[in-house]
């Protein structure tokens, strides 16, 4: 029979942090278990002082403490790692990984995407987000960088703003930091970095090129996304600074090319493939959105035109290689709705049409073989 104390020690262990996303136990976070009689008591190190889990740690703690039989009444004992503690958690973390070392190179098991566009408005860092909540839905393990470093707009869209409208600071366990979680999606912004009390705070970065290779390089290295999937990168429109460092630091990314139906879009849209091409990068598909809207009747309102992801794929396209045109997302009040409200249309209504074209997009995506050129592969001669 297994002592009380056993068990619920293995019910607390279990519980996830909700900032990295493992399990208590694994994290060495449990310290003490104490059962008498009905009442048990259980001791948790916190990573640091004013830890902003705490709360739902402590909560999900007592939860799991409870649901053991036999036990009535529950104390949580929050304490915080010493820094030999934390030290050794940051190295488990890193899994023998250097500090500030880039985990997504060509041989690492995440697939990165690179979401670009030719020009702004075109709506793809919306497009983007909806993305990243699709594929966490899938059970997929997700990252999200916010690479529009001059428009970042991720946080909104995604609903990690606090009570002043600002996004909340990543927490930091000694040198690393750890990017905060909406539905699923572990994000990161430049945003989340600007002073609180200067004019900077309301998005306002006026950097160059070698301020913003460097914050895009950080994002990469000193950003504890854990094991994920899939990473997705929202680019800056346009063929800049970003798009550059990005070609240069991740060259074996592959490319999702945003459009909308018009020709005045599409024809710049192709200009980001051909430039992420050039650095070595595979463009993987084109999304057109803002395609034709059915209205009450039934009949379609073509407001942006149509045919503009048809001739952005086609233009992309080679003898070598088909672009596909992976969907038409439609223009959609409930998908614009949801951005301003910081709630995905994936999630908060699944079954308006956009939705549903964004979720198909994504299954195609996370479904797309992922490229080999660059990795190094399991075999040898005989």
């Amino acid at each position: 029979m297994t002592a009380p104390g056993d068990a619920v020690r293995r019910a607390v262990a279990a519980v996830i942090d909700p900032e990295l996303r493992r399990p208590l136990g694994e994290l060495d976070m449990i310290r003490g278990v104490a059962v008498t009689g009905t009442r048990a008591r259980v001791e948790v190190a916190l990573t640091i002082v004013g830890c902003p889990a705490s709360d739902r740690i402590e909560r999900d703690v007592r939860a799991a403490a409870a649901a053991v039989p036999g036990i009535d009444e529950v104390e949580v004992a929050l304490g915080v790692m010493t820094p030999a503690e934390r030290s050794a958690l940051t190295e488990r973390l890193r899994a023998g990984r250097p500090a500030r070392a880039m985990p997504f190179g060509p041989d690492s098991l995440t697939r990165v995407v690179a979401v670009t566009s030719g020009k702004g408005g075109v709506g793809k860092s919306t497009l983007t987000a909806n993305l990243a909540v699709a594929l966490a839905a899938r059970g997929l393990a997700v990252g999200l960088i916010d690479a529009d470093l001059h428009g970042f707009s991720i946080p909104a869209l995604l609903g990690l703003v606090g009570d002043d409208g600002r996004p909340p600071q990543p927490t930091r366990i000694d040198d690393l930091m750890l990017p905060p979680v909406a539905y699923g999606v572990k994000t990161i912004s430049i945003g989340m970095f600007l002073p609180r009390d200067s004019p900077a705070a309301s998005g306002a970065v006026a950097w160059r090129g070698p301020m913003l290779h460097r914050t895009v390089n950080q994002f990469l290295t000193d950003v504890f996304f854990g094991d994920l999937d899939i990473l997705l990168l929202d680019m800056p429109p346009g063929t800049g600074d970003v798009a550059i460092s990005v070609g240069q630091l991740l060259p074996h990314a592959d490319v999702l090319v945003v459009t909308t139906p018009q020709a005045a879009a599409s024809d710049v849209a192709v200009r980001s493939g051909v430039v992420a091409r050039q650095t070595g990068q595979r463009v993987v598909g084109v999304v057109e959105n803002m395609a034709a809207l059915t209205l009450p009747d039934g009949s379609r309102l073509d407001l942006f035109g149509s045919g503009g992801g048809d001739a952005v794929a086609a233009a992309l396209s080679t003898d070598a290689e088909t672009v596909p045109l992976l969907g038409s997302v439609p223009l959609s009040p409930a998908l614009r709705a949801g951005g301003d409200a910081g709630r995905p249309v994936v999630a908060s209504d699944p079954d308006d049409p956009a939705a549903q074209e964004i979720t198909r997009i994504a299954a195609v995506l996370a479904a797309t073989p992922r490229g080999l050129a660059g990795r190094s592969l399991p075999v040898a001669p005989r």
